[in-house]
């Protein structure tokens, strides 16, 4: 097989993985951490726990949602400008076309009994998904008095805002951004100390 043919064997293999994401991504993008670990780590072996998390953070500070933001990443990564280009096409060309097929019989659809029961049963899934995602990134993060404090304090505020019915948009970006602050202090004040040595 010539490069040029293993490129675009590359290319093709991100595209199918993503599309499959893509097609299981019920929830939103958080939801769909799990699915692509199992694909992009597991079974790919692209890349490791480590740089995932990576991505996901970078994918939560920038605009654009999270499954988009997360392929075009990991697609640039994986095989450059079309690596991003194929993954990002993969990953949201199940949805277009779902919600494309929905939009036109929209009233139909919706008053099917079967389909109401459907999506009960997709917010069970997707809830356990949320919860299984919520583990895989804690496995993966290296705990320090300093996260455990800022961990603690943002699920407090997350809690008492839900608790009182409270829109907190504003405020998950403050603590993403707090959060991003506060580790590049640590950071600098470690190499500071790094220099006094």
């Amino acid at each position: 097989m010539s490069m040029r043919e293993s490129k675009w064997k590359k290319l093709w293999i991100l595209f199918l993985s993503f599309f499959k994401i893509g097609c299981f991504t019920f929830g939103g993008g958080v939801a769909m951490i799990p699915i692509i670990q199992a694909e992009v780590v597991d079974k790919r072996k692209w890349l490791t726990q480590g740089d995932i998390l990576d991505i996901l953070a970078i994918s939560e500070s920038t605009p654009g949602p999270i499954a988009i933001n997360t392929a075009t990443f990991v697609g640039y990564r994986v095989g450059g400008f079309w690596g991003s280009f194929f993954a990002t096409l993969g990953v949201v060309l199940p949805s277009f076309v779902i919600i494309y097929i929905i939009s036109l019989f929209y009233e139909t659809f919706m008053s099917w009994e079967i389909v109401a029961n459907a999506f009960k049963g997709l917010k069970v899934g997707v809830i356990l998904l949320l919860l299984l995602a919520i583990i895989t990134i804690q496995k993966a993060i290296k705990w320090n008095w300093l996260s455990t404090i800022l961990f603690a304090i943002s699920f407090i505020v997350m809690v008492v805002c839900t608790a009182l019915d409270i829109t907190f948009s504003f405020l998950s970006i403050s603590i993403i951004l707090l959060g991003m602050i506060v580790g590049i202090m640590q950071e600098v004040i470690k190499k500071h100390k790094e220099e006094k040595k």
